[in-house]
């Protein structure tokens, strides 16, 4: 339980820092989803591109709160 509270509050904290360009959104997002995979004994590429898309999307759904 420990390693998925680490994991939501690392995927958090990253999203909160979502980047001004196209390229660090999806970077950021990469990084925190990869970073979260490795806690939870995951894939690390998919990982990674899961918290990219997800972050992308995200900034790019509410730009304001980035």
């Amino acid at each position: 339980m420990r390693c998925l509270s680490i994991a939501a509050v690392t995927a958090l904290v990253g999203l909160s820092a979502c980047g001004d360009t196209l390229t660090e959104q999806s970077l950021a997002g990469g990084a925190v989803g990869a970073g979260a995979a490795a806690v939870l004994d995951g894939s690390l590429i998919k990982g990674a591109v899961v918290g990219a898309a997800g972050n992308v999307l995200y900034c790019q759904r509410y730009p304001a709160q980035c």
